[in-house]
């Protein structure tokens, strides 16, 4: 009986440790050491949220930089965020890439032969990117410039501003943030 006490109380000790203490412990540390980061990098527009940094939205119009596919259901859904989990022998995977590149051929008016970087027709492990490769802004960005109107240097000198390099230039790759530069567009005024 005193070795199921012993237990009983450990179990209720590290329970209150390890599922309530070192949680509220951490989260209260990151809330006040790094805040933005610990809530998505949420961005607001007065009281209205338009979206977090840290997880990919949906820009479909023309007029708009477009990010990684996503492969939540509903798109970039983060309570639904993972990978479709498809073999890259997969058919059902062939068909989506081969549906999505022709998309994005349409959509830029490039021809058959012209490359499509892999991040415009291939999803993230998440589902949620929120960037894409340099390559796939400045593939997108003479559509871009014509439908807004705006000079091909203009939209490619906004790339170069949000492109977001290596950590330490060392991890990673270039990377454009599809959500900044989109409101950035969004901003701009041509001088």
């Amino acid at each position: 009986m005193l070795q199921m006490k012993r237990s009983l109380l450990v179990f209720a000790g590290l329970s209150l440790i390890c599922g309530l203490i070192y949680p509220l412990t951490i989260t209260a540390i990151s809330q006040l050491t790094f805040f933005a980061q610990s809530n998505a990098g949420v961005i607001k527009r007065g009281d209205i949220i338009i979206g977090a940094q840290q997880i990919g939205q949906l820009f479909t119009g023309p007029k708009y930089f477009h990010g990684r596919p996503s492969a939540a259901d509903p798109p970039y859904d983060a309570s639904n965020s993972g990978g479709s989990n498809l073999a890259p022998s997969s058919a059902k995977l062939l068909g989506q890439v081969q549906t999505r590149i022709e998309q994005v051929r349409r959509e830029n008016k490039l021809s058959a032969d012209t490359p499509i970087p892999a991040d415009l027709v291939l999803a993230s492990a998440s589902g949620l990117d929120p960037h894409i490769s340099v390559d796939a802004a400045l593939l997108q960005a003479p559509r871009v410039a014509r439908e807004r109107k705006i000079t091909l240097l203009d939209i490619e000198r906004m790339i170069q501003q949000h492109t977001q390099h290596p950590l330490l230039g060392i991890w990673g790759k270039e990377r454009v943030p599809v959500l900044n530069l989109n409101i950035a567009l969004d901003n701009f005024k041509p001088q």
